[in-house]
């Protein structure tokens, strides 16, 4: 009887710390300068980016106005959204927290006050962001002792009244406030001075936010993949390099940066 040789052959696989398949990820996002920027910059994009090149992704991010962003996510657009705030219901599969952002109150720092806590503002003209009473914890329950709140969409339209001095204070995100200002310095034919020196005090809480996939194994990814870069330094490499820009009027308060 002739026997068969038989030869086994060794197959080394080796396991990668990422999702076997490599995706295009688009992510709605809202309007929000400087956390979304075209081409995929600005501190929120790059921290996204970031996590997901960590698992073999891309990003590719559609920007809309804010909040509607989140109503064409749950209208079937996107493979995920972004800056969707902890523990709100969203369609699909929420991460962890990844980002925080740091609203308080920013005023004129020639204009005689220190607004340092919120109940400084009792009788004062305030300006917040559209939707400001309902995300910001607790800001509910000081507006009616201001002498006027008012809410914009256009927050480009908050630095020209603190500006004009046409309000107190404004009550928002630090950062995007400050890159509305450095927008408005480009502007020709102001009535008023867009350099006056501003100043930002944290009052409130930072408020966390979380990211939402329709794929259960990208919010897998995501979450993994951002746990490492937090822990080797990148987000905080990031999150820093954007505090820096706008140092000037954020001074230490924008969440300890």
């Amino acid at each position: 009887m002739k026997l068969s040789k038989v030869i086994f052959t060794g197959v080394f696989v080796a396991v990668f710390p990422f999702s076997a398949v490599a995706d295009e990820i688009t992510v709605m996002a809202g309007d929000l300068a400087p956390m979304f920027l075209k081409g995929g910059k600005g501190r929120e994009a790059e921290i996204i980016t970031a996590a997901l090149e960590k698992c073999g992704h891309t990003a590719k991010f559609k920007i809309q106005p804010f909040t509607r962003h989140w109503e064409s996510y749950k209208a079937g657009k996107g493979d995920a959204v972004a800056t969707v705030p902890v523990g709100m219901p969203i369609d699909g599969t929420a991460t962890g927290e990844y980002i925080r952002y740091q609203n308080g109150v920013s005023f004129l720092s020639d204009g005689g006050a220190d607004f340092g806590k919120i109940e400084d503002l009792k009788g004062k003209k305030v300006i917040g962001f559209k939707g400001a009473e309902t995300i910001i914890p607790g800001l509910s329950d000081h507006t009616g002792a201001f002498a006027d709140y008012r809410e914009v969409t256009d927050q480009i339209t908050q630095s020209r009244t603190l500006f004009g001095k046409r309000v107190d204070a404004i009550i928002g995100d630090g950062m995007l406030f400050a890159e509305y200002n450095r927008q408005l310095r480009s502007q020709s034919g102001l009535k008023f001075d867009p350099n006056q020196p501003v100043t930002f005090k944290a009052v409130f809480d930072s408020s966390p936010y979380a990211m939402a996939f329709r794929n259960a194994d990208h919010a897998a990814d995501f979450d993994r993949c951002f746990k490492e870069i937090e822990a080797d330094g990148t987000v905080a490499a990031i999150n820093k390099a954007w505090v820096d820009k706008y140092r000037d009027s954020l001074g230490s308060s924008y969440l300890g940066y």
